[in-house]
Parts: C-alpha cells; sequence; structure tokens
C-alpha cells in the first residue's frame, strides 16, 4: 500500500506538474460522473459536473499556494502584521456569495425543465479563478480559464451529440383535447417505445386551455430521435413537440 501511495508523491506539491495533473483529473473525473447523468438527462450534465469539480479544484490549489507563500515568500510581512489565519478560509465568502448569484441563474420551465445550471456553475468556477488571480497565481488561472471555455464550448457540441444518440428521451407535447393523449401514447408503443411516466399539465391562455405532456420514454436500439418527434407531429391536433 505504501508504496502504491508513493506513485502520487510528485503531484501532491503545488508544482507546474502537479498543477497539470490536479486540473486535468479534476476536470476528467468531473466530466465522467457527469456524462452518466446526462445520459440519463438528469438536469446536471458533464459540463455542469466538469466546471463546479474544476472550480472546487482551483480552489483548493489556491489555498495551498497561499498557505506556501504565507510560510516562505510573505513570511516576514505576515511577521511584521502579526498575520495569523487559516489561509483555507480566505476565499469562504466569496465562494458562499457567489452560491446567491448562480442560484438566480437557474429556473424550472413549466414543461420540468432546468435550466442555468451551467451558468450557475460557470460563475462558481470564474469566482474562484478571480480568486486565484488576486493571489497572483497566474499559471493556474490561466490554465483554469482555457479549461472553463474549452468546456462550455467544445463539449457543449459533444453534449448535444450525446443526447441525440441516447436511448433515453423526454418529450413535451402539446395538444388540445384530453382525449388526444391515449392516440400519442398509442403512437409511440406502436413504435416499440417504452413509456415509463407520463405528466399532464393544464395551462389557460387567451385561446382557451392548453394541454401539455412531459412523456418519458426509452427508445430501442435503432429507433432516432427526430424519427419519434416527426411521427408524433404529424397529427393535426398536437400543437407543439419539443425534446427536453
Amino acid at each position: 500500500m505504501g508504496s502504491l501511495i508513493s506513485l502520487f508523491d510528485p503531484i501532491r506539491d503545488i508544482g507546474l506538474i502537479s498543477l497539470v495533473a490536479k486540473i486535468s483529473l479534476s476536470v476528467l473525473f468531473g466530466g465522467l460522473i457527469g456524462l452518466e447523468r446526462g445520459q440519463k438527462h438528469r438536469a446536471a450534465g458533464s459540463r455542469t459536473y466538469m466546471i463546479v469539480c474544476l472550480g472546487a479544484a482551483l480552489t483548493m490549489i489556491l489555498s495551498q499556494y497561499e498557505f506556501y507563500m504565507l510560510s516562505n515568500n510573505w513570511e516576514a510581512i505576515s511577521s511584521a502584521l502579526g498575520i495569523k489565519t487559516d489561509v483555507s478560509r480566505f476565499g469562504a465568502q466569496v465562494i458562499n456569495g457567489i452560491g446567491f448569484l448562480g442560484a438566480g441563474t437557474i429556473i424550472v420551465t413549466g414543461r420540468q425543465e432546468v435550466k442555468g445550471l451551467t451558468t450557475a456553475a460557470g460563475l462558481w468556477a470564474s469566482a474562484c479563478m478571480g480568486l486565484a488571480i488576486g493571489a497572483g497565481f497566474y499559471e493556474c488561472a490561466i490554465m483554469g480559464f482555457a479549461l472553463i471555455l474549452i468546456t462550455t464550448i467544445l463539449f457543449n457540441k459533444l453534449g448535444s451529440w450525446i443526447v441525440m444518440r441516447a436511448r433515453n428521451m423526454d418529450l413535451y407535447v402539446e395538444f388540445s383535447e384530453m382525449e388526444n393523449l391515449g392516440e400519442i401514447i398509442s403512437t409511440i408503443k406502436g413504435m416499440e417505445i417504452q413509456i415509463f411516466d407520463v405528466d399532464i399539465q393544464r395551462e389557460k391562455t387567451s385561446n382557451g386551455v392548453t394541454i401539455g405532456a412531459v412523456l418519458s420514454t426509452r427508445l430501442p436500439k435503432g429507433q432516432t430521435h427526430s424519427h419519434v418527434m416527426s411521427a408524433i407531429s404529424k397529427f393535426d391536433f398536437v400543437t407543439l413537440v419539443d425534446e427536453i
């Protein structure tokens, strides 16, 4: 066991190799966890997990960096000023405060779809990056900036590609009368698609009452999302079909 633990000793400090290893692992592990959740159409997917994990890693690395600087380069200044504090708490108020700002970007739509999670995670990770910049830990901040940018741009396209090929599919369908739901369900089952949840919603509009249904389904192999949506949208009584 001791020899196994010693393998990681070269990447336990705050050197450049350690920095690359820690940040890369945070993105990799966070992304893998989020990828599994995204395939099940959970609210938080790979990008959200990546950014949150990356931001947490930035905060921990920053604390280690500040502790090192207070014990070495800043030792004379800290002794003169009488600074005796736990450096790991330096960014505590910033991290707590940004949580309120991030919560304001998260909404739940009428279709039971959660929006704004990636935005909130990006705000939080950006706050962590700002702490690193403020402490003068530029290497960490530059790497964090690049990876946050790559995560939000590149993995947005990758996530869409994965979702379109996932077997789990959540559909939001709007129609005119309650009796139409039976025909919609029959059509879906006729395509050998499993329906494991149906949530019906009624909403009053200027044109009357709109009925909407969220259908959680599992597609058989070879069935595409676009084919399912096309089959449902052919009905005259269907006013809207969307994947959520």
